[in-house]
């Protein structure tokens, strides 16, 4: 796993909901029950991103731009720093570029198989575009995590986003990049921000079908995600064979989450999470980047979430009703003056019909899994019909 205390840095403000307690919170939570401490887990050193690395995704004249506005603290409208959810802070480049070195030192650990699974659970920063910051986002660590990947001669790689906003910048880097297939499962565009990642989303004129986007209606809760994740997901990746798996997974899919619409519980995050892991084994031999993301249910989601990722790709996954440890709820109260949930459950049975079974045109998540399946599946030699 990558980390560094650093990593906290990552700051807008004590009004803005991205906050890094909810890393810190994480962290302390994975400690308190054993997850860092399991076998076979390490830390891995952290540098930031030097600007050479950071331009394989990013305008040098960006990354100038982030410099001096964490100099200055002036706003830049031309780069979309300063706005009201990507306010300017000191020192953040520093704080940006270190980001996205640790998900490049996650990468090169996997790469050089130094470990088949590895984390930046401060990253997932999946919205920042080349040439301005965007939604939370200033420097886009997954994509450049996967340019890294590209330059050292990977030729296929898979990158699953799982957060609840549509993860675009990510898309438009390998837009039309046949070596790149990126799948994202987000709250559809016509009730949330992007306002992107429709089903005709599908690549650039040298990668159709590489594009993949399952717009899921406002209201979709656990049965109706996991129905579209099992019916595009796994056909695809076991199609593609990817080299590596990159997975991005913002927790913001929660019902508690104050940002958006959909109703997923901490169940069915963990049961994503296992059933990414099982991808990965089956079909990128065991290869597995994954990040962090959004999540703005910062005592109550993001902490338990997380953990039960870091424990399924630990090899050591947390049984649902595990109760949270008293050290931690303890640790929670003095540092949010919050009172912490009690078990790393929410109580939900996550089962699911799968969409082979019988296909519902009155479903609204239904119509979302056949516009996708309809749009890419033949793209890559798939029946996209029951």
């Amino acid at each position: 796993m990558a980390w560094d205390d650093g990593l906290t840095a990552y700051d807008f403000g004590p009004q803005h909901p991205m906050a890094p307690v909810r890393v810190e919170l994480t962290m302390a939570l994975s400690r308190d029950l054993g997850v860092l401490d399991a076998a076979g887990v390490g830390l891995l050193d952290v540098e930031p991103a030097s600007d050479e690395l950071l331009a394989l995704v990013h305008d040098p004249a960006y990354i100038e731009a982030v410099k001096r506005a964490g100099r200055t603290m002036e706003p830049d409208d031309a780069h979309m720093l300063g706005t009201p959810d990507n306010p300017v802070f000191k020192n953040m480049h520093d704080a940006s570029a270190l980001i996205s070195g640790a998900s490049v030192a996650a990468a090169r650990a996997v790469w050089s198989g130094e470990c088949a699974h590895a984390a930046n659970i401060a990253g997932g920063l999946h919205h920042a575009m080349r040439g301005n910051a965007w939604g939370f986002c200033v420097y886009n660590d997954p994509a450049l995590a996967i340019a890294w990947l590209l330059e050292q001669g990977a030729k296929r790689i898979a990158y699953v986003d799982v957060d609840v906003h549509h993860g675009d910048g990510v898309q438009k880097a390998f837009y039309n990049d046949p070596r790149v297939l990126t799948i994202s499962l987000h709250e559809s565009p016509a009730t949330l921000f992007p306002g992107t990642g429709q089903a005709s989303e599908t690549g650039g004129p040298d990668a159709e079908g590489y594009a993949v986007n399952v717009a899921l209606p406002a209201g979709t809760g656990d049965t109706g995600w996991h129905r579209a994740f099992d019916a595009v997901v796994p056909p695809l990746l076991h199609e593609f064979q990817p080299e590596i798996l990159v997975t991005q997974q913002g927790c913001d899919t929660h019902a508690l989450d104050p940002l958006a619409n959909l109703t997923l519980s901490v169940d069915g995050q963990r049961r994503a999470y296992t059933e990414l892991h099982k991808l990965a084994q089956k079909t990128a031999g065991g290869r597995w980047l994954l990040f962090g993301g959004g999540g703005y249910g910062l005592v109550h989601v993001v902490p338990r979430a997380w953990t039960h990722l870091l424990g399924e790709a630990a090899g050591h996954p947390i049984h649902p009703d595990t109760e949270t440890p008293q050290s931690w709820r303890d640790f929670v109260r003095r540092r949010t003056g919050e009172l912490a949930p009690l078990y790393m459950t929410d109580g939900r049975d996550v089962s699911f019909e799968p969409f082979e079974n019988g296909y519902d045109p009155g479903d609204p998540v239904d119509r979302a899994i056949h516009a996708t399946r309809t749009a890419v599946f033949p793209s890559h030699g798939i029946d996209p019909s029951l």
